[in-house]
């Protein structure tokens, strides 16, 4: 009886979401910004890394959560240097140029 309510409760949760990563995955693709792309790429990450936690405990194979935690700290990784490269690409001015650091340039030209 208990293996039966795991086992119901696993499979609803594994199509809920496979919804979710559809619909975050829609998100991304559409996204009005490119910051709300890199928060819908993390959350696609966040969900997949869900989604294998409960499919090991839906197969009961416990490598499932070693590829999760592998994953997760790629995906990570990734999420930082998309938004490392959003804001460096925010700090260029219209030309193309980064603007001189605070105290570099001088009004009267020295």
């Amino acid at each position: 009886m208990e293996n039966t309510i795991i086992t119901f409760c696993a499979e609803i949760t594994l199509i809920l979401l496979t919804l979710a990563i559809f619909f975050a995955f829609i998100r991304l693709c559409m996204g009005p910004d490119p910051a709300d792309r890199i928060v819908a790429l993390d959350l696609v990450s966040v969900l997949i890394v869900s989604y294998l936690a409960a499919l090991s405990i839906y197969t009961g194979e416990k490598s499932f959560l070693d590829v999760a935690i592998s994953y997760a700290l790629i995906a990570f990784l990734g999420t930082v240097a998309l938004a490392r490269f959003r804001e460096r690409l925010a700090r260029r001015g219209p030309d193309g140029k980064y603007p001189p650091e605070n105290g570099t340039a001088r009004e009267d030209g020295k």
